[in-house]
Parts: structure tokens; C-alpha cells; sequence
């Protein structure tokens, strides 16, 4: 595959500033997140070694960038039922069913939520690239609920804008394992990737700000439903965040316990109400959804237990 290297050495003008933010201040065309990502695949190098992306660079560090070639992907509409909540000439808004991958990526190419989209509507924005036509935010594979999608550059940016600002309305309903004690409290604990197993995330010292508020909802015999507030929206955040106050997502294959009591695809974690202001008409718009079967049919076995108790 054909690559492009880029060399750069820091001024005393730009020392201290993060070297995602540094580079992809130089390289142009390409996001911040695009920049992240080639950091993560230790494709830029700071001195001949590899460093993170809140590394911030210093005056006369010798920065090497490798930017691989891109690979032209042809991502393929599909007919695949989507349940659309709302739309107009701006947006969409989508209730995601668990086990959909949202955008196309390595090794996954079709039967995601782009794949649909671009079936039902054409006129996505493009800010994002092929892979991630009108993506403004994302959830995993396995959690259900609520995405808005825009349909055209202007939409994306403002939302784009509303989401870095953590001025969206994000609130995810949660089962997890174990009886929480407090009946609201905050997670404050930054996020980054494990030190050992890169696939997954973990609370670290050098990580991004995140930030959970939760709320419980109700108690069973030994799980809890609660309701999570993202001020933040890192990757994995609610699943790493219960887990590390000692309340993994029941059904988590990753961050939960091995042994599962119910027969569940992935984790009970579902975005139910989604709330942003309309890039056109200015006005705060919300949409929620109910909880999907699965979830309600393992809250209604916890409902009898309690009852028969």
C-alpha cells in the first residue's frame, strides 16, 4: 500500500499543544479524529517513539507522520428495515436495534446502519467520508436505541458543535449487576484505552474527561435499573464506568461478569431519550423510545422474583 510521510519539528509557538490537535492542525483536510486514529496505529512518531494523543509537544520535537493511502470503498445501500422516529430536510432520527453495527469498518462492510440509510435517503452529509456518511455520534454494536443522523454539512456541524459542547440531552437506561446503594450519584473518572488489552477501554490517569450521571430507577434482588446521563460521550462510557464502580451492564460480554444468568446477544443498555436544538428551526426538539422486548421480558422475570419474595 502506498503511504505519505510528512516530517515536522515543533517551534517554541506551538509547544504545549496536544499533538493530535498539532497535527492535524498541519495536515489539511483530515479531522481530529482522523489524526487520533493514525496516533493509535502508531503512525505518527515523536522522536522516533510512539506517544499518545494528549502527548503535547515540545520545542524541537521531530514529528513523523505516515498517512497510509486510502482505500476506495464503495459502501453499498441495503435494504434493511429501519425504524425512523422523525425526519425532515435536516435529520433523521433512528431507534438502532442491538447487534447493528452503525458504520462501516475493518472487516465489517455491509449490514450496518450507513448501509441502510443510504437505501432510504442518498442525501447524507459528507463530513465524515464514505465510511461514516452523516455519523454524528455513535453507539456499540450491542446497545440499542436512539441516533440522530444529519443529511447535510450545514446539520452536521451544528449538531457536531452541540455534542463537543455537552449540550445534547443523552440518557441511556441501564441494567446492571449488584444492588446500588446510593440513589443518584456521578462517575467522574477519565477514559483511555487498556494499557494491556487494546480493544478494550479502562479508567486511566491520562485519559479523556468523562464524566456519568446516574440515577436508580429500581431495585431488584441483585440488579439494579438505573438511569445514565452522558456529559460526555467516550467510547464504552457507561459500560466502563458502572463496571468501575463495581455494577458492570448485565449481559456486557467485555466489561461484565463471564458467567450470564439470561441468554442475552450483548449488553441491557438501550438510549432511550435523545434531546438537541434543531439546526434549523433553532427549538429544542426530544424523542425517546421504549425499551426493546429483550430488556423488558429479563425486567419482568426480576419483577416476579420481588414478588414472590
Amino acid at each position: 500500500m502506498m503511504v505519505e510521510k510528512m516530517e515536522f519539528k515543533v517551534e517554541d509557538a506551538d509547544a504545549g499543544t496536544r499533538i493530535d490537535k498539532y497535527v492535524s492542525n498541519l495536515i489539511k483536510g483530515k479531522s481530529r479524529s482522523f489524526t487520533q486514529g493514525i496516533i493509535e496505529m502508531g503512525g505518527v512518531l515523536v522522536n522516533g517513539k510512539i506517544k499518545k494523543s494528549n502527548y503535547p509537544v515540545r520545542t524541537g520535537d521531530f514529528i513523523c507522520v505516515t498517512i497510509p493511502e486510502p482505500v476506495e470503498m464503495n459502501v453499498k445501500p441495503e435494504k434493511i428495515p429501519l425504524e425512523i422516529l422523525y425526519e425532515d430536510a435536516d435529520l433523521v432520527v433512528v431507534n438502532k436495534k442491538q447487534g447493528m453495527v452503525v458504520h462501516p469498518a475493518s472487516g465489517v462492510y455491509s449490514g450496518t446502519l450507513v448501509n441502510a440509510l443510504l437505501d432510504h435517503c442518498s442525501d447524507l452529509s459528507g463530513i465524515n467520508g464514505v465510511l461514516r456518511p452523516g455519523i454524528v455520534h455513535r453507539i456499540d454494536k450491542d446497545t440499542s436505541g436512539i441516533l440522530v443522523v444529519t443529511k447535510n454539512d450545514n446539520a452536521h456541524n451544528i449538531l457536531a458543535h452541540q455534542l463537543k459542547e455537552h449540550s445534547m440531552t443523552r440518557v441511556y437506561y441501564a441494567l446492571v449487576e449488584g444492588i446500588v446503594k446510593q440513589d443518584e450519584g456521578v462517575v467522574d473518572a477519565p477514559l483511555g484505552r487498556h494499557p494491556v488489552e487494546k480493544i478494550k477501554m479502562a479508567v486511566v490517569r491520562d485519559g479523556r474527561s468523562a464524566v456519568t450521571r446516574y440515577r436508580v430507577i429500581k431495585r431488584y434482588k441483585a440488579q439494579t435499573l438505573v438511569e445514565c446521563i452522558l456529559e460526555t460521550g467516550r467510547t464504552h462510557q457507561i459500560r466502563v464506568h458502572m463496571a468501575h464502580i463495581g455494577h458492570p451492564v448485565v449481559g456486557d460480554p467485555v466489561y461484565g461478569h463471564k458467567k450470564q444468568r439470561f441468554k442475552l446477544e450483548g449488553q441491557l443498555l438501550h438510549a432511550k431519550k435523545l434531546g438537541f436544538i434543531h439546526p434549523s428551526t433553532n427549538e429544542y426538539v426530544e424523542f425517546e423510545s421504549p425499551l426493546p422486548d429483550y430488556f423488558v421480558k429479563v425486567l419482568t422475570i426480576l419483577e416476579n422474583e420481588l414478588k414472590k419474595a
